[in-house]
């Protein structure tokens, strides 16, 4: 497996705790200040912070449930009009941060399904994966946040063609009650060679 070169690096030296926080800036240089906040705020390790397309900026952090708690919030409130999306998670599905980490690699074999979850935030999408995860039985192939997105991110998930629909819709319905859903696909018994291309 490779690195995936459109999502941010991790750092490799954090401990990931069950819960994550995440807030999105449509400013860097906000991004910067409400990312000094949080660390002053909370006894949370950042995992990134960085800016990403277009000119966004994300801050992807663990710790208790308490302390990310209090970073989202104060985060928050410091990004005042500058928040696009914020999201906090006590209990991350185990698959969602390690394949934030990677390229989903190349699938073999044949699928029964694929689904997709495509968001106009970087936070919509990992709420849509961890909630898709935990709805049915499959596997996250892939999940893109922002880089080489135009600022869009997008999940990608495989199993049996009952559990990707019911797992798709699940997800998707988190991004569309908050309006930032930007498209939701289903295939089932996709052809042999679209699979290489996952």
């Amino acid at each position: 497996m490779e690195r995936n070169d459109y999502n941010p690096e991790m750092r490799a030296d954090v401990k990931l705790a069950h819960c994550i926080g995440l807030l999105e800036l449509c400013s860097v240089a906000r991004g910067v200040e409400v990312a000094d906040a949080v660390l002053w705020q909370a006894r949370i390790e950042l995992l990134f912070a960085t800016p990403v397309h277009p000119g966004k900026y994300v801050l992807l952090f663990t710790g208790s449930v308490d302390d990310v708690r209090a970073g989202v919030r104060r985060g928050a409130e410091i990004a005042g009009s500058d928040l696009v999306d914020q999201l906090m998670i006590p209990q991350i599905h185990e698959q969602v941060v390690p394949i934030l980490k990677r390229n989903g690699g190349r699938i073999k074999g044949e699928l029964d399904a694929i689904g997709l979850i495509e968001t106009t935030t970087v936070a919509s999408a990992i709420v849509a994966a961890d909630i898709a995860l935990k709805t049915a039985t499959v596997d996250l192939i892939d999940l893109r946040i922002a880089n080489g997105l135009g600022g869009k991110s997008f999940l990608t998930l495989t199993g049996e063609v009952s559990d990707v629909r019911s797992s798709i819709a699940a997800g998707a319905r988190s991004a569309q009650e908050k309006g930032l859903l930007a498209r939701e696909v289903v295939i089932a018994r996709p052809h042999p060679d679209l699979v290489h291309h996952l």
